[in-house]
């Protein structure tokens, strides 16, 4: 048997190092000694019966002390298993409404974007016409559009009529230059004036 078997019997029998093992060896060494005395008295051998009984109610009030203390310990452990579920349970509660409580703020952030860009195009809008007056006003252009456009083709037609009068005041000057021009048909002249006067009296 090693060394160590020897310190882990000794540890086992000796419990907590309340002096179990010294114990039960004394009281090993008695029941020997007891059983192999011949020449005791029976008055010493009372006694030391008497002892012996109670060095073993010692060793059975360590075994049941020892044994409770166990129990003890076991129960203990349960608890405190119990107590770690508990917690692991709890740790993962609080990680899912961590979780949740991070949802929701990106959410709040999310609507709190919107709210703020639906007010400044609110505001946008609140400041633009409504549909009805921007009506009335395109209406009212396009009545003044086409207003525009009649008095532009009546100009345009006033002015085609100018530039044919014009044309023919300068056809006419050309022609009187070309007659001023021909001294020998004076009388023809005059009668081309007349014929003309006539004409434009016609």
């Amino acid at each position: 048997m090693g060394d160590e078997d020897v310190i882990r019997r000794r540890l086992l029998i000796d419990g907590d190092g309340t002096g179990d093992d010294r114990r039960l060896n004394v009281l090993l060494k008695t029941l020997i000694k007891w059983c192999n005395s011949t020449d005791e008295k029976p008055e010493e051998s009372k006694a030391t019966h008497d002892r012996m009984l109670a060095q073993l109610a010692q060793c059975e009030f360590a075994v049941t002390k020892s044994q409770l203390a166990s129990d003890m310990m076991a129960a203990e452990l349960k608890s405190y298993e119990a107590l770690s579920d508990i917690l692991e349970t709890g740790i993962e509660v609080a990680k899912g409404n961590i979780d949740k409580s991070k949802a929701d703020l990106a959410q709040a952030k999310t609507v709190r974007k919107n709210r703020i860009e639906y007010d400044v195009l609110a505001k946008v809008i609140s400041e633009q016409p409504d549909r009805k007056a921007t009506l009335d006003q395109l209406s009212t252009l396009k009545s003044e559009l086409a207003n525009l456009e009649s008095s532009k083709h009546q100009l345009e037609s006033r002015l085609a009529l100018r530039k044919k009068q014009f044309h023919v005041l300068v056809t006419s000057i050309h022609q009187l230059q070309a007659l001023l021009d021909e001294p020998d048909d004076t009388e023809s002249l005059s009668d081309d004036v007349e014929m003309k006067e006539v004409t434009s009296d016609a």
